[in-house]
């Protein structure tokens, strides 16, 4: 009996450390925001959160742990769900800064737990819930892009913009380089749907991303729309 409790210490222990250096094993962070327009102005079904229509900004989409592979890890520690009773004072910013336009209308936790299951465990190493929530929260008005955007004079009228110009704004207003995922909008243009930036592994540094995405290229003119 007792040799059999201590294989299965022996195994849970094996597990704990296995899940430790699954969280711990990656090299860098992608920092993602989305413009809600673009995500409205597609073939996707979207729908305002409960709480309303979002404010006309960038919302966080999520901060995912990488390699500098181009692959990433993923639900690193099923043992850890994500618990809104360990971000409830971050709760108001995040319907603010981090609303869900999926269906059905909803009030954002279930998109929150999914960033959290799928990549905010691989970063236990750094970030407990209520850290990683909070750091990209900070992240966000930190590098303010629809600021540095309108200080380039890109508005989002439904004008279509250069995409270096878009890139340059938000290079001039964080001092890193983006990268800008497209989607299109009902008619086939292409439009400005997210921003990249990225953080060395302790998710305290914005630095020069390691490697870009694979995501949807945009052409050299983009539309910003109207949200």
């Amino acid at each position: 009996m007792e040799s059999k409790c201590l294989l299965l210490i022996y195994l849970l222990v094996l597990q704990s450390l296995a899940l430790l250096c699954v969280s711990q094993d990656f090299d860098f962070f992608y920092f993602v925001q989305q413009w809600p327009g673009a995500y409205c102005d597609s073939d996707k079904n979207s729908c305002y959160p409960t709480t309303g229509k979002p404010a006309a900004d960038f919302s966080i989409h999520g901060l995912w742990p990488n390699y500098n592979d181009g692959s990433y890890p993923q639900n690193c520690d099923s043992n850890n769900p994500f618990d809104a009773s360990k971000i409830s004072d971050l709760i108001s910013n995040m319907r603010k800064n981090w609303p869900s336009l999926s269906c059905p209308s909803n009030d954002g936790e279930s998109f929150w737990s999914h960033e959290w299951e799928k990549h905010g465990t691989c970063s236990e190493s750094v970030f407990d819930q209520h850290t990683y929530f909070e750091t990209t929260l900070g992240l966000k008005q930190q590098t303010n892009l629809l600021k540095a955007l309108k200080a380039a004079g890109i508005e989002p009228d439904g004008s279509s913009y250069s995409l270096e110009n878009i890139k340059d704004a938000i290079k001039e207003g964080s001092a890193y380089t983006p990268w800008i995922e497209c989607n299109e909008d009902s008619s086939g243009n292409s439009q400005l749907y997210q921003v990249y930036l990225c953080l060395d592994k302790s998710g305290s540094n914005l630095i020069e991303c390691p490697v870009f995405p694979k995501g949807k290229r945009c052409g050299s003119e983009i539309e910003f729309p109207t949200f």
